[in-house]
């Protein structure tokens, strides 16, 4: 019985070492991923995977939004493909 758990012992601390170096900080990752996607508003300033820059126009409802990305020219985003959010509102309000 002990030789069985000695012998298992490195496959174990393999999966501790992988769950604290890979699997943990990416579901890390991706909790505050979906945060910001829940906070993104009317007015903020977004960029997608594709790498469009677009302000926020309305938002649609839990999976999308509708994005200006020029004078006239407006898109419906899927919110999961924004990458990040740049609020420039509270950038001026600092100054």
């Amino acid at each position: 019985m002990n030789e069985a758990f000695v012998s298992f012992l490195p496959l174990i601390l393999i999966f501790v070492i992988f769950y604290f170096l890979l699997i943990r900080p990416q579901q890390k990752k991706m909790k505050e991923h979906k945060e910001m996607i829940n906070k993104i508003k009317r007015g903020d300033d977004i960029v997608t995977a594709g790498g469009v820059f677009a302000k926020v126009s309305r938002v649609i409802d839990e999976n999308k939004i509708e994005a200006q990305i020029s004078s006239n020219v407006k898109i419906i985003i899927s919110r999961p493909t924004i990458t990040s959010v740049i609020n420039n509102s509270t950038e001026s309000n600092n100054k």
